[in-house]
């Protein structure tokens, strides 16, 4: 398996676990709705009810942004060959080494850091239409683009 596969692999490992964790919090969310039951303080009933009901809408926001990061994902041709930074390329740089995908943070393939970071974010606009032999400047510090797969 070559890099660009095993960070793909990796991040939507990452991204299938945020899902179910969020899907984990959603289903107790649930029954704690469908257990709560009308007790003599009804007011507390109703906070108590309204609050969950408010986790809920949050849980489900985070549930459909997993969705839309899966999708990006899956734009990604794990096979293509790149020459320069573009989705679903990987970026070695002087500096550090990026997957443009989904920012999903720091993960180590055969022995080697990479950012999995998304297009819109600061570092993968600078790297975006970029070739090998160009020279970026990020945070007052520049680095040069090495090697792009």
């Amino acid at each position: 398996m070559n890099v660009k596969e095993e960070l793909y692999n990796e991040c939507l490992a990452i991204v299938n676990e945020r899902q179910a964790n969020i899907q984990r919090n959603f289903s107790s969310i649930q029954e704690a709705m469908l257990s709560e039951t009308k007790s003599s303080a009804g007011d507390k009933h109703e906070t108590g009810r309204a609050m969950l009901q408010l986790e809920r809408e949050k849980l489900g926001n985070q549930l459909a942004e997993i969705q839309k990061v899966k999708e990006i994902l899956f734009k990604i041709d794990q096979t293509a060959q790149v020459f320069q930074g573009c989705l679903g390329s990987v970026v070695y740089t002087s500096q550090a080494n990026y997957f443009i995908s989904v920012s999903v943070g720091e993960i180590m393939v055969h022995n080697e850091k990479f950012y999995a970071i998304a297009t819109n974010t600061p570092i993968g606009k600078l790297l975006l239409g970029k070739k090998v032999g160009d020279t970026i400047t990020f945070r007052n510090q520049s680095f040069v683009i090495e090697k792009i797969v």
